[in-house]
């Protein structure tokens, strides 16, 4: 099972899983970087993709910001920018055909037992075929 998302929290999320037997993957979706063609050579993965509203992950961004003690007015907090990488990361999931959780009112365990389920249904699937 693999995460993939612009930058939402797939740390913590793909943390839990495995405590349950799981095996996890974090793929950060960047613009300006492709995911790594292993990605999808992979053989029979569950790659599920994270998302996020642009304004969440804003305020996301601009917290880490103020922890950091570093501007809030960058590129990496701007609006257009932002929407556009939320927009390219939903683009790339339906392209592959990858299932997809939008985390913006989700805690990490409840979008963690969403990930189970879906490798659970997948797991029923294959045993009925």
């Amino acid at each position: 099972m693999t995460g993939c998302s612009p930058r939402i929290g797939r740390k913590p999320t793909s943390c839990w899983p495995p405590s349950r037997g799981y095996k996890t993957a974090n793929i950060p979706i960047v613009v300006e970087s492709p995911p790594p063609p292993e990605l999808f050579d992979l053989k029979h993965p569950l790659i599920v993709g994270l998302t996020t509203s642009a304004d969440r992950l804003i305020q996301i961004r601009r917290n880490r910001l103020l922890s950091l003690n570093q501007a809030t007015e960058t590129s990496y907090v701007e609006q257009d920018a932002v929407t556009r990488e939320v927009a390219y990361a939903r683009r790339m999931f339906a392209d592959n055909g990858w299932p997809v959780i939008d985390v913006t009112r989700r805690s990490i365990e409840e979008t963690a037992a969403a990930i189970i389920q879906l490798c659970n249904e997948r797991t029923l699937e294959k045993g009925r075929s």
